[in-house]
């Protein structure tokens, strides 16, 4: 008995003193010569959410509720754990169970609406993005985002969201500019993938390959082969930059469609027909055959298949395998500051 009542003091100084650490370790100690003490669990389980011990609040809450099921506080306290992790359902579960308790209890209603304010504005990116509008996308993304910017769970995927949004509007800079704010904050798997593929969107191979190395290297990793084949694409992609990159000739992306390859080549190939460049005619030659052999690959499934993979296309590679005459054919047949916390 005295050495109980010692460590609850030396806990409950702890607390006092916002010494988490000190506090859970006497409180452990405490409550293990005890059968029941919801008072002090609830003060461990306090001490635990200072220190960013989310589950160890969860379970803690768990105990008391399971004896003492009426207890507002608890419920408050497990629901703010859930929410730090991102469980906002969850988190909004215990809110409401607390408020049926008490309707005018004002920590379950405040961490009730901050909650729902932040789920309403998470929709609305979702909505914005499925439905391409990708800058008001981001707008909401920034609002949900800067409502907490120490709520991590949230905030580091949605930059993620923003990354893309900026890929999908073409605006690479910005997004390897947000793609790094994500790894100086805590380097991952998925930062580095983002930065691998707003990388790659702007053509820059090489550092996109060591970004996507970088990624497959690292420990622990949930996405290893999803990295390989990233890696492997960013090499093929660097090894063809130095010979003839049939994507750059039409001026379109990797991940371009058939619709979008061929609206290219068409535009292109009108641009630079060599009757139509009469004055500048073996530029106009060169460039209709580039275009045409560049179109007779990356609308071909196979062909094109063989050159993402990195193989030879053609057997005598860079012959151009009668680009020019497909390209005829077709004509005939087609005539904000940001800080983490």
């Amino acid at each position: 008995a005295v050495r109980c009542e010692g460590e609850i003091t030396a806990a409950t100084e702890a607390y006092a003193g916002e010494d988490w650490a000190t506090a859970v370790r006497y409180f452990a100690l405490a409550l293990g010569h005890m059968e029941q003490a919801p008072d002090y669990l609830f003060m461990k389980a306090s001490a635990e959410y200072k220190q960013e011990d989310y589950y160890g609040t969860i379970s803690d809450t768990a105990k008391i509720l399971k004896t003492h099921n009426k207890h507002i506080e608890a419920y408050q306290l497990r629901g703010e754990a859930y929410f730090r992790l991102g469980e906002h359902d969850t988190a909004v579960t215990h809110f409401r169970q607390g408020i049926q308790l008490d309707p005018e209890h004002k920590g379950c209603k405040a961490g009730h609406k901050a909650v729902k304010a932040l789920q309403k504005k998470e929709k609305r990116a979702n909505a914005s993005f499925a439905e391409k509008d990708y800058k008001q996308a981001i707008e909401h993304w920034w609002s949900a985002m800067n409502m907490d910017m120490s709520h991590l769970a949230f905030v580091r995927p949605a930059l993620l969201r923003v990354v893309q949004a900026h890929i999908e509007l073409k605006e690479y800079d910005q997004a390897m500019v947000e793609a790094r704010k994500h790894i100086a904050n805590e380097e991952s798997v998925d930062g580095l993938l983002a930065l691998g593929d707003a990388e790659i969107a702007s053509d820059l191979w090489q550092e996109a390959v060591n970004t996507y190395r970088k990624a497959a290297e690292f420990e622990p990793n949930e996405k290893e082969q999803e990295c390989q084949q990233k890696l492997k694409k960013a090499e093929v992609a660097l090894k063809q930059s130095k010979e003839k990159n049939y994507y750059k000739i039409l001026g379109i992306g990797r991940n371009a469609n058939k619709s979008v390859i061929k609206t290219a080549y068409r535009d292109l190939a009108l641009k630079w027909h060599p009757d139509k460049n009469a004055d500048n005619k073996d530029k106009a030659e060169k460039m209709f055959q580039d275009i045409s052999e560049a179109y007779e690959v990356l609308s071909d499934k196979e062909l094109k298949g063989k050159y993402d993979r990195g193989e030879e296309v053609f057997e005598n590679q860079g012959g151009g395998g009668g680009g020019q005459q497909g390209g005829g054919q077709f004509f005939r047949q087609g005539g904000h500051h940001f800080h983490f916390g």
